[in-house]
């Protein structure tokens, strides 16, 4: 498989399992499996809810991970950069903002060695 998919199903899994896991473990050691079951008979959406009630120890869980190697928790994102560039075509613009950064440099160094 190529890398990506891994990449993919990892960031799925940190991001979307793992805190439903982390509010089903919670729910087990607080009231068992009728604390479980309470929360797909009372919720229209119950894996959003157990997502939204284990996403703070999840992210705990990822920081305490990225301590041990980092990226180990929190993915390392792939990202795209593009970059515009522009060519100066007049330079008549640019050298008297050049000249004013330069004037204003030169009063500076002038400030600060005369304390």
């Amino acid at each position: 498989m190529p890398a990506s998919i891994l990449d993919n199903l990892r960031l799925m899994l940190m991001q979307e399992v793992l805190p439903v896991g982390m509010a089903l473990f919670k729910r087990v050691r607080q009231g068992g499996a009728n604390k479980v079951a309470e929360a797909f008979s009372s919720s229209l959406d119950p894996l959003q809810e157990l997502k939204t009630e284990g996403h703070s120890a999840a992210k705990s869980l990822r920081e305490q991970l990225d301590q041990i190697s980092p990226g180990l928790g929190n993915p390392v994102m792939e990202v795209e950069i593009l970059v515009d560039d522009h060519n100066v075509e007049d330079d008549s613009v640019l050298i008297p903002v050049l000249k004013r950064i330069e004037d204003r440099l030169d009063l500076l160094k002038l400030y600060l060695s005369d304390e």
